[in-house]
């Protein structure tokens, strides 16, 4: 269950980071670093929730 709930946080983070980037009208480059950004935040959340919901 883990791994499900990191794959989901790192498509949902990801994902974010890019629209952030594109909301803020910023080109190619910056929006790679915000959704990787964004996945890393996402990974980082959903581990800490799979671990108090499901551990």
């Amino acid at each position: 269950m883990n791994k499900i709930c990191i794959l989901i946080g790192t498509t949902i983070g990801g994902y974010s980071g890019w629209w952030l980037g594109e909301a803020l009208g910023w080109d190619f480059f910056p929006n790679f670093m915000a959704s990787g950004i964004g996945s890393l935040v996402g990974v980082y959340v959903s581990w800490k929730l799979a671990q108090k919901f499901f551990d």
